[in-house]
């Protein structure tokens, strides 16, 4: 079956791409600190990428209807390439400066903010085409693998480092992106004619796209708020760690931990998603992550650290799938990239926002109160969604299932 062996490109592609930038990510400081001595430009590249993902509901608007085939997407995929070739090229030349490292983070953050829901939203109509549920199993394994690549990446990064490859891991993460794009350019667009009747504009803001959709505004409400109080995990585990004399040792127990966790709810979260309703499972999920992070800060030794990153890394998969579930039951072609555009815009805008206010609040209260704060503070938000997505008037509000399409 073509659709198959699409999606199967797809998903190879992607995740080639995303293990090769978990491994590039440890080698890319080094190159930069070496080269440019300056401790502050080690994050121009990272902080320069997210303003593009984070303005795009105002520039992408246009942009993102646009990227709806492989070839398209391959595209995206070269000009990604050539700002992440523009680092090891420099420096090996010996030119390598602050400005070159910003412009390469904005055209890589341009290329992330089309190219992420362009190849979700490719890889969901293509499981449309495979058959019924496929698009919300397409997705999640693709989370799974980037889940993987998180894992295992840093850890083939360090090695290769250790060896002596450092602008060459760069060079990797470049071809990388290229070969996806290449598998990609198999893809052809999924144009699906608009339904007799059907209002609508063809290039529709997220705003707009949200309308009959209150169950995936949910979604992102609780989602947005886990990526806010992620820093609390990440930040505040380092600082723990720093401060008992054992660097390191929490927050890899923890993302060790969580890595675990997630490869198993990615196995598990299909099941879980078919048999509940999606917007009940989103909120269920966060707030049991958020419970964790509180037993975290209570409880904060390596065993227990490890222990509740599992859990966590479990239910926020199957919480991730169950916004899935939301998006592509009720949406397709345009409304689907838009949403899914949207939902990498509250991602990395509440990621953003909490890596800002984190540093400040865990100074203030502490570290393990930090966490046990943020886990309450996910808890109360994911419980208010629960009871409110419940009421009368919102159980009422029920999403509209996609057309069905042929099989192909």
């Amino acid at each position: 079956m073509r659709a198959r062996s699409e999606a199967l490109a797809l998903l190879a592609g992607g995740g080639t791409a995303d293990f090769a930038f978990r491994i590039a990510q440890v080698a890319l400081p080094l190159v930069i600190l070496r080269e440019t001595g300056s401790v502050a430009a080690t994050g121009l590249v990272g902080g320069a990428a997210g303003v593009p993902v984070l303005l795009s509901p105002w520039w992408a608007r246009k942009a993102r209807q646009w990227v709806d085939s492989g070839p398209r997407l391959a595209v995206v995929a070269l000009v990604s390439a050539i700002a992440l070739a523009s680092v090891p090229t420099a420096a090996g030349l010996g030119i390598l400066s602050p400005e070159l490292l910003i412009v390469s983070g904005l055209l890589l953050g341009c290329g992330d903010a089309l190219s992420n829901p362009g190849r979700s939203a490719l890889l969901a109509d293509t499981g449309d085409r495979w058959g019924e549920g496929r698009a919300v199993l397409l997705l999640t394994w693709q989370d799974g693998l980037r889940r993987m690549g998180m894992l295992v990446g840093p850890a083939v990064g360090a090695l290769a480092v250790s060896s002596g490859f450092t602008n060459e891991l760069l060079w990797v993460e470049a071809a990388a992106v290229v070969a996806a794009g290449l598998l990609a350019c198999t893809v052809p667009a999924q144009r699906i004619p608009a339904a007799p009747g059907a209002a609508g504009p063809e290039m529709p803001s997220i705003r707009e796209s949200l309308r009959g959709r209150t169950d995936v505004l949910y979604g992102w409400i609780v989602r947005g708020t886990g990526c806010v109080t992620w820093f609390a995990f990440t930040l505040g585990l380092s600082v723990v760690g720093e401060e008992r004399g054992q660097p390191g040792v929490y927050l890899a127990a923890g993302m060790t931990g969580y890595g675990v966790g997630s490869l198993i709810g990615t196995a598990v979260s299909l099941a879980v998603v078919r048999r509940t309703k999606p917007v009940v499972t989103a909120a269920v999920a966060w707030g049991w992550s958020g419970l964790c992070w509180v037993g975290m800060g209570a409880w904060t030794t390596p065993p227990v650290v490890a222990g509740m990153g599992a859990l966590s890394g479990v239910t926020v998969v199957i919480g991730i799938a169950a916004i899935s579930v939301l998006i592509t039951r009720s949406s397709e072609g345009a409304q689907r990239r838009t949403l899914l555009s949207g939902q990498s815009v509250v991602v990395n805008a509440g990621s953003a926002a909490g890596m800002l206010a984190g540093g400040p609040i865990i100074g203030a209260v502490g570290a393990e109160h930090t966490l046990i704060g943020s886990g309450l503070v996910t808890a109360v938000v994911a419980l208010a969604i629960l009871v409110r997505s419940q009421t009368p008037t919102n159980r009422g509000r029920r999403l509209l299932p996609a057309r069905r399409r042929s099989m192909a």
